[in-house]
């Protein structure tokens, strides 16, 4: 499908300078069908590979909102991937308070559903940073995170005073939609015991999980400035198990889930 993009400036409540945050819109365009009804699906902080990536979900059939998370700092533009800009958005992830956050992931969801061409039926994904933060919204309904950092280390946020892991455990998660963390097994930001205890703490907790951990580094799908990092083959195949759970759970209307899978028998 053709896409189009546009924005929208929504008040916060939370921004202390009392700016709007900017979230991008990128969505199918089928001008034969102009009440066409679409699944949303968000994802964080607008760079080119995000846009990118974006733009690859909304020709799938979704509309799209890109939230500029970091609009208490600066404007919408995306942060470079230079080391200057790296440090910007290091030293904004750990000054932004973790209510504000939750406030942005808030705001692009009221707006996907209050877009005429959105169905209502919510998916989030993201890289690094965004993806997880929306995942305890009740109107999501699946979650698709590539190398979420500082889940494991409970460090984002002013103060560094994450709670991911902790409202897991007061199960937030727990039968509220389908879960899938992504992560390259040589991810330094994402070590071994980190993806451990992000892994024990989801089952722990009978949060429906899928964890796959491939052979990649982190930021393995960013098409740009990936400082070597960047798998395009492996990208292609896991965007395709991306859409397989979005096209399962908000792409069609299967009503509302009804409780846990019974046994799995033993067979041959």
């Amino acid at each position: 499908m053709l896409i189009t993009k546009s924005y929208h400036d929504i008040p916060t409540k939370l921004d202390p300078n009392g700016r709007p945050i900017r979230i991008f819109v990128i969505a199918p365009s089928l001008p034969q069908y102009p009440h066409a009804k679409f699944p949303g699906n968000e994802i964080y902080q607008v760079t080119g590979p995000v846009e990118r990536f974006a733009g690859q979900i909304a020709s799938q059939g979704y509309v799209v909102a890109c939230p500029s998370v970091y609009h208490e700092f600066e404007g919408p533009e995306p942060l470079p991937y230079d080391a200057e800009g790296t440090d910007r958005g290091n030293k904004y992830k750990i000054e932004k308070e973790v209510a504000a956050y939750d406030e942005d992931a808030k705001l692009a969801i009221d707006l996907l559903t209050s877009l005429p061409n959105c169905n209502g039926r919510i998916a989030a994904t993201g890289m690094c940073l965004g993806g997880h933060l929306a995942a305890f919204d009740q109107r999501v309904l699946a979650s698709v995170c590539f190398f979420a950092t500082d889940i494991h280390s409970a460090t984002l946020g002013k103060g560094k005073s994450d709670n991911s892991l902790l409202r897991v455990q007061r199960g937030e998660l727990t039968g509220k939609g389908e879960l899938v963390m992504i992560f390259g097994k040589q991810d330094t930001h994402v070590p071994r015991p980190g993806r451990d205890l992000i892994r024990k703490t989801l089952e722990d907790a009978n949060v429906t999980t899928s964890f796959l951990e491939v052979q990649a580094q982190h930021a393995f799908v960013r098409d740009e400035a990936s400082k070597g990092r960047w798998d395009a083959a492996l990208t292609r195949n896991i965007f395709g198990f991306m859409l397989e759970v979005f096209e399962r759970t908000v792409g069609r209307d299967l009503g509302e889930r009804v409780g846990p899978v019974g046994e799995v028998e033993h067979v041959c």
